[in-house]
């Protein structure tokens, strides 16, 4: 019988037929062409697909080991793609036993070079065997891959990498084993193992394995390195599994530990974006979308915005940095930065036809008084280069005119401007309606929100109801709507029960609104000890939520909003006091605010109604001119300020009315204002002077009867 036949069935070779592994068939020419030359040649004969021909090749050489001819036989088998053949000659190969030599071997060669000597161990292996079995544990491992045999492969393939990094603790020195195929091997087998687990179902094991190839010295190129830390990153945002963070034994005291996968992702990136741009590796795009993505939903655009302005020229097309910087600035609250931006890209020597630039300035635009003009030409400007047959976009493009229309209206001067403007309004949110082919939530909430607006109350709540019913009770905007709709409509009773459903539907971090809502409802329906209990839940709520995320952290920019809402609620708490003279809890409410907020024009706003209604007319008078020093469009203090100034009698009604009439063209439906601004004219006596008074109590009576508990908007 053969002797490779005899390898194939396992038997042992006698000893004549093996000799030291150091002068075996690997040593000899492995070198030169990773078997011997007559292996060669038996294996260009494989086409004859008779295994006998590598048989008289091994027997021809007469050198020839029991692993090594495994090793060899078997890649023999996979080359042909003979796959299940292979695999059953790799079985064959005692990698309990070898390995233990391997080791020795590598740890002997390294031992060497630093003593610049060429002594070699007869019991040792030389490097050429080594890495012929090691190519035979991958190519093993491989094997295992393609009969679906996925923890099997990565087993054998994770054998590769411990037994390297038990031999050579520190890393693999420089140049090591470039002299035969182990450093090809490595490399493969450094990327190969994470995909191995990831396909086993072994997620946490294919972590280590990414950030121990990123961390042990594997001596890989640069591209290799970059593709193992692109396909790491990749995994922690979209693999749907949470990392535990890197427990590093070399970590130096104060440097970065990432505490979660986006975090670790986001690191990743960096490092391969600044390997693009010091040209180590090549400019890779998708780099910089999943870098765009991770900062996204972590809420660092001003980051982001700082890598895209940090990017050379010509890395990234001008328009789409002029966009994508837009989007980031009005993502962190900086709408007239991003507005800015977007005019640039909107630049005749730019694009100015680029639809979604137009879109996006008219959504900046859209609901700021002095800018709905712009925003109305923006929309225009994007339907004129629509497609026809673009129907979703022209949905939303009707419905954003649709915004910018209803500001126009809200800010004008005129009552027949503001009149046309409205029906424009609804004609363009109607129109948004109908163009798309399914209802579109957000459009079906801003026609239940423009009708409301104009009182067309039964409208708005037959909308705010549909809402409801497309979104299954799931958005908190959409209950909160439907109580102030129906709060207005003086169904108290019903505005209440629509907000305890939605608190029975909502997690507890998104009662919050809802608890002011409720607490606002109560007030109006004279139950202002129920309101104290509400208030007090929802401080506790957002007290807990605080402790819950931890001192100093922020949950995409949650804290901000928790902040203002506990502020607010302080004052609505202040108020209530106020109103049951219980004056030492408003204070008590009022100095909780200002320990949060020290500069608030309504808290400032709270402290004038208190002097107010304890009768210190004079200190009223002061807090609402700080009030207004702080925010000088702060409605609330314009039309009290305006109050206190006529009981006072010290300015002519001339300053009163002005100051009303500058809170109407600020808040047009404020019905305090036009009630105080006829009692001014009524003041000024004259047939002309009553009637403009009579006009404005009918005004300020039908607007306190549709009066929601809280502003629509």
């Amino acid at each position: 019988m053969g002797v490779a036949a005899k390898v194939l069935k396992g038997e042992k070779l006698r000893a004549d037929e093996m000799i030291p592994s150091s002068e075996s068939l690997a040593t000899r020419d492995y070198a030169a062409s990773g078997c011997s030359s007559r292996t060669v040649e038996g294996e260009r004969k494989r086409e004859t697909g008779n295994i006998e021909e590598a048989e008289s090749s091994l027997r021809e050489s007469g050198c020839l080991n029991y692993e090594e001819a495994r090793a060899l036989l078997g890649r023999l088998e996979y080359q042909r793609g003979n796959v299940e053949a292979a695999l059953h000659v790799f079985d064959g190969i005692d990698i309990a036993a070898i390995t233990p030599k391997m080791k020795h071997s590598m740890a002997r060669r390294v031992e060497r070079r630093k003593r610049r000597t060429s002594d070699v161990s007869s019991a040792s292996m030389s490097m050429h065997a080594v890495s012929l079995l090691f190519e035979a544990i991958f190519l093993k491992a491989k094997s295992q891959q393609d009969l679906g045999k996925f923890k099997e492969a990565a087993q054998s393939c994770k054998v590769i990498l411990d037994t390297v990094e038990s031999a050579l603790p520190e890393g693999l020195p420089e140049n090591f084993g470039t002299d035969c195929k182990l450093q090809e091997t490595l490399n493969k087998a450094v990327e190969l193992l994470p995909e191995l687990w990831k396909l086993a179902g072994f997620f946490h094991e294919a972590i280590l394995s990414y950030r121990k190839a990123l961390l042990y010295c594997w001596n890989l190129d640069s591209e290799t390195t970059a593709k193992i830390r692109k396909e790491f990153a990749i995994f922690l945002l979209y693999g749907g599994c949470d990392a535990t963070p890197p427990n590093l034994r070399s970590q130096m005291e104060g440097s970065f530990i990432p505490k979660s996968n986006i975090e670790e992702a986001v690191l990743l990136l960096l490092i391969l974006l600044r390997s693009c741009l010091q040209k180590r590796i090549a400019w890779d795009p998708s780099i910089m979308d999943h870098l765009t993505f991770a900062l996204s939903v972590s809420g660092e655009l001003k980051v982001l915005a700082n890598q895209i302005e940090g990017l050379l020229p010509g890395v990234l097309d001008r328009k789409e940095r002029y966009y994508t910087l837009a989007l980031c600035y009005f993502g962190e609250g900086e709408d007239l930065v991003a507005l800015n931006l977007l005019k640039k890209l909107l630049s005749s020597r730019e694009d100015p036809n680029c639809v979604e630039a137009l879109l996006l300035a008219s959504k900046i635009c859209g609901d700021k008084n002095g800018y709905a003009e712009e925003g109305i030409s923006f929309a225009q400007r994007a339907l004129d280069n629509l497609s026809d047959g673009c129907d979703q976009m022209k949905s939303v493009t009707y419905c954003l005119l649709g915004i910018s229309y209803s500001t126009h209206a809200r800010f004008s001067l005129s009552e027949a401007e503001r009149i046309t403007k409205q029906s424009e309004a609804l004609g363009a949110l109607e129109t948004a309606e109908k163009v798309m082919k399914e209802r579109d939530p957000r459009i079906i909430f801003q026609l239940s929100l423009e009708n409301a607006e104009q009182r067309k109350l039964d409208v708005a709540l037959d909308y705010a109801k549909e809402l409801l019913r497309m979104e299954g009770g799931s958005n908190v905007k959409g209950w909160i709507l439907l109580a102030r709709i129906l709060s207005a409509q003086k169904q108290f009773t019903n505005a209440e029960m629509a907000i305890n459903a939605a608190l029975d539907q909502s997690g507890k971090w998104d009662q919050g609104e809802l608890l002011r809502t409720k607490a606002k409802i109560q007030i109006a329906r004279a139950q202002l000890k129920d309101a104290i209990e509400t208030y007090t839940h929802l401080l506790a709520v957002l007290q807990v939520r605080s402790k819950s995320f931890g001192f100093g952290k922020r949950l995409l920019k949650g804290g901000g909003y928790d902040r203002r809402l506990e502020v607010e609620t302080w004052h609505d708490l202040a108020y209530v006091y106020t109103s049951l003279s219980q004056w030492r809890d408003a204070e008590i409410c009022l100095n909780k605010s200002k320990a949060l907020m020290p500069h608030s024009a309504s808290r400032w706003h709270a402290t004038g109604m208190l002097y107010e209604a304890k009768g210190l007319h004079k200190d009223a008078l002061q807090a609402f001119q700080i009030a207004l020093e702080i925010e000088p469009i702060h409605v609330p203090s314009l039309v009290s300020l305006a109050t206190v100034l006529r009981q006072l009698g010290d300015q002519t009604l001339p300053v009163v009315r002005s100051f009303l009439t500058e809170a109407l063209k600020l808040e047009r439906t404020n019905h305090a204002a036009w009630f105080n601004l006829g009692l001014v004219y009524k003041a000024e006596g004259g047939i002309r002077s009553a009637l403009e008074a009579a006009d404005c109590f009918q005004a300020a009576s039908l607007l306190e009867e549709t009066a929601p508990v809280e502003p629509f908007r």
